[in-house]
């Protein structure tokens, strides 16, 4: 028997996934395209809501950043992106085109992991979860026949756009997925791609083959050790609580079956038994097995193995958000939790990119006074006079730091312009973990930053919040925003750590780079 509420989400999220993720759609439309009653829509959003993967605001209803755990256990799951990432993007980087890689899934060819050429203007990469009609890409054509060593797309997916891929094969001699450089004919003709790239794209299937294989060796031995902590058995916790407050409006199997979808994702290639599945997400077996027949019924979970005892995820996963969501950027990201933080602090919120000895503003929400602080995205300022640029200088190495001159210029009376003194503030920020500038930068304004960290654990930016001198003291403003302040940092980092899985290290779409002078 199938689980009704879990069917029930997915189709919300399907829905949902057809728009723009920071704007979302209203609840009206999601009954219309899904046909189901208000009254279930609102139940399905409220628990999806509650479980952080949906931010619904009135009748508003938006994907959030973390419905991408869904489509990571498959990502992670299948190994791909952490095996090939850094290959696929030292590949893009030596031949300046974008590159591409992507799985069968049914018809079609399911996108996994993409690089675009970062010095071209026009991108033409495709997006992580994007669907490929089979018979009009490259790919499409090597998974259609096992024999072939390269394909060519001229222009079949769309004018101007031509591709060639080579396969990736496992032990066996399988075709995986399938690695495909992009261009336009505005910089090549297929011949002349063909010629350019197909003896390193095939040189870097070789590769991309051993990186596989050791990576099945590696993770072979135990499946479910390598579960991320945030799959399977957070929903679950999370759901017994939510139960008990919410009543009939949370959805505890619809948890449940997502519980189960995230466990999953601590497959490496042969599959988990329902046992294995019941363990890590703490759920009883029938539970479990429920979920499980429900998911192989909507096409996201694939039943084989031995009298059909192992499951595990297939692309279609994909489709919940992952395109959409993969390719959010930080102001995207980092925009819904400032502006949290603006409601409840009263403050103006930021976040800044360090850019040289300067930080470059990437987000902002402003609070409504009479007087306020005129700064717009894109602003610089010097990193040395300002709280962010202090936190972002103190999470490099001293050697990675921009040299800082003595004699600074001051640009106010109490700007610290010794190179020395600087770096004794630097390190105590490294330290404390947060910067508090007053009136260094401008006279009358103060502000306090904390970092913002990506999916490596890596620094890379700073958030803050500030305010006029006038109101209260500086350890005031400590005792009452720094909370505040890295709650919201904290939830920003969440967001980008869980985007993370999409893409190669430091070329992950949706995601920053780590903090570089």
């Amino acid at each position: 028997m199938s689980v009704g509420p879990l069917e029930r989400g997915l189709a919300v999220l399907r829905a949902l996934a057809a728009y723009d993720p920071d704007r979302g759609t209203d609840r009206g439309t999601l009954v219309r395209a899904t046909g189901l009653p208000r009254a279930t829509v609102d139940r399905v959003v409220a628990t999806l809501d509650r479980l952080g993967l949906v931010r619904a605001d009135g009748r508003d209803v938006a994907l959030a950043p973390r419905l991408m755990t869904l489509s990571g256990a498959y990502l992670r799951g299948s190994g791909i992106p952490a095996a090939l990432g850094p290959l696929v993007g030292r590949l893009a980087d030596e031949l300046d085109e974008s590159v591409s890689v992507g799985v069968p899934d049914g018809d079609g060819v399911r996108v996994v992991l993409r690089t675009a050429a970062r010095r071209r203007a026009m991108s033409l990469a495709f997006r992580v979860g994007d669907l490929l009609p089979a018979d009009r890409c490259a790919p499409g054509a090597l998974f259609a026949d096992g024999a072939l060593e390269w394909a060519l797309d001229e222009e079949l997916m769309e004018p101007g756009l031509i591709a060639v891929a080579v396969p990736v094969r496992d032990g066996a001699g399988a075709t995986v997925c399938a690695v495909s450089v992009a261009s336009h004919t505005s910089r090549h003709t297929p011949r002349s791609l063909r010629e350019a790239v197909l003896p390193r794209l095939r040189e870097a299937g070789g590769a991309m083959e051993a990186a596989l294989a050791e990576r099945t060796v590696v993770d072979g031995a135990d499946p479910v050790a390598g579960a991320d902590p945030m799959q399977g058995a957070a929903f679950v916790d999370a759901s017994g609580a939510l139960k008990r407050e919410l009543g009939p409006d949370f959805l505890q199997s619809l948890a449940r079956g997502l519980a189960v979808l995230c466990a999953l994702g601590a497959d490496r290639g042969e599959g988990l038994t329902l046992t294995a599945v019941s363990e890590a997400t703490r759920l009883a077996r029938a539970t479990v097995r429920r979920s499980l027949l429900t998911l192989v019924e909507l096409g996201y979970v694939e039943r084989g193995g031995p009298e059909g005892h192992r499951f595990r995820l297939l692309p279609r996963v994909l489709e919940l958000g992952c395109t959409r969501l993969s390719a959010l950027g930080p102001a995207e990201v980092a925009r819904p939790h400032l502006a949290r933080l603006v409601a409840r602090t009263g403050e103006s919120a930021s976040m800044a990119v360090l850019d040289g000895a300067d930080i470059r503003y990437v987000a902002r929400v402003p609070t409504v006074r009479i007087m306020s602080i005129d700064i717009t995205v894109g602003t610089r300022f010097p990193a040395y006079a300002t709280s962010m640029g202090r936190v972002l200088l103190a999470a490099l190495a001293p050697g990675e730091r921009p040299p800082l001159p003595d004699g600074l210029p001051a640009l106010t009376p109490n700007t610290v312009t010794s190179a020395a003194g600087l770096t004794r503030i630097v390190e105590r920020c490294a330290a404390d973990g947060y910067a508090l500038v007053a009136e260094e930068l401008e006279v009358g304004l103060r502000s306090l930053a904390v970092p913002v960290r990506g999916a490596d654990g890596r620094v890379v930016a700073a958030v803050n919040v500030a305010q006029h001198a006038g109101r209260g003291r500086p350890e005031e403003m400590l005792r009452a925003l720094l909370p505040e302040l890295r709650a919201a940092a904290a939830g920003i980092s969440a967001d980008l750590a869980v985007l993370g899985v999409s893409g190669a290290p430091g070329h992950s779409s949706g995601a920053m780079s780590a903090v570089r002078p």
